[in-house]
Parts: structure tokens; C-alpha cells; sequence
């Protein structure tokens, strides 16, 4: 898709943005759907402003929620060929797609005691990453307070549409 700017943004109806916007949030296009109402934006930091506010603003069960929707990183979706077109490309930019068997056994053992300890997927910003980046900051983030888990993982989560916005808009991803 080519990059847009933010006056095509604002002259969007209803279906084209969440069609465009809806995986910004992985897998959540009601997220897109109420931020298309906040038309118009300004700018690109507008627009981020208005899905990060939605997501601020949830109870915790539907912040939880949202990270439900994120797939292991290198875990049975990837290895399905279901990943979203975003997900695949971030995954495979941080060489996820072409792990060994035992590395791929080893993040999958990781990524089991995570979600048994917090409830939801590990979100990593993949895009930003290599595979002894996230084996490490996995096994590190294991053994966080929950509160504090949730809190950098949602970070994760915008760090995430950041750079997806970013993309769609053709703006350089810095200031991360």
C-alpha cells in the first residue's frame, strides 16, 4: 500500500478506514472504528494519540483483552502460515521465521510459562528486535509483578501501532 496522507485519512468514510486502520491494534478493528469518529486529525501523532487514549481508557480486563489478540512471536501461528500480513512481516524482519528446531522449542516453552503466569501472549515490538533479543527479554519480563507486566506490555502494544501507523502514513518511525 502506498503511503497517504493525513487529509486522505481525514476524507475517509467509515469502511475504508477501519478496511486500512484496523490491524493497527492487532486483530482489533473496533478500536479503528472508534477512532474514526475522532476525525478530524491533524497529523499523524493526532491519529496516534486518539487509538492510544482507546486503549488508556479500557478497564483492565479489556486492555488484557487486546493482548490476547497478539500471536506468540514464533509460535503456531507463524509456523500455520495464520499470522496477519503485519505480523508475518514484523516476525520475519526480526528473523523469527527462520528459527531452528531448538530455538523455536525454546521460545515456545517461554512463551507457555509467560502466558500461564500473566494470562496473555508475550508483545514484543518484533519489528525492533532479532531472535536473542526476544529469547532474553522474554525470560526476562517472566518473572515481573503482574501490574508492571501489563503495563510494558501495553507499551509494547503502542510501540507496535506506532510503527504500523507510521507505515501506513509513509513517516519515518523514529522517536520511538
Amino acid at each position: 500500500m502506498q503511503a497517504m496522507d493525513i487529509e486522505k485519512v481525514n476524507s475517509m468514510d467509515f469502511g475504508e478506514f477501519v478496511d486500512v486502520f484496523g490491524n493497527v491494534i492487532e486483530r482489533c478493528p473496533l478500536i479503528a472504528a472508534a477512532v474514526w469518529s475522532q476525525r478530524p486529525f491533524s497529523n499523524l501523532e493526532d491519529l496516534e494519540k486518539h487509538f492510544f487514549a482507546f486503549i488508556d481508557a479500557l478497564p483492565q480486563s479489556g486492555q488484557e483483552g487486546i493482548l490476547r489478540c497478539h500471536p506468540d512471536l514464533a509460535g503456531r501461528e507463524l509456523q500455520r502460515g495464520t499470522l496477519t500480513a503485519e505480523s508475518q512481516r514484523e516476525q520475519r524482519s526480526a528473523g523469527l521465521t527462520s528459527l531452528g528446531a531448538d530455538e523455536r522449542l525454546r521460545l515456545a516453552e517461554l512463551n507457555a510459562q509467560y502466558r500461564a503466569r500473566f494470562g496473555f501472549p508475550f508483545v514484543l515490538a518484533a519489528l525492533l528486535s532479532d531472535p536473542a533479543a526476544v529469547r532474553r527479554e522474554l525470560a526476562r519480563r517472566l518473572h515481573r509483578p503482574p501490574a508492571q507486566e501489563l503495563r510494558t506490555a501495553l507499551g509494547e502494544v503502542k510501540k507496535i501501532g506506532h510503527l504500523r501507523l507510521a507505515d501506513l502514513l509513509g513517516a519515518h518511525s523514529a522517536g520511538l
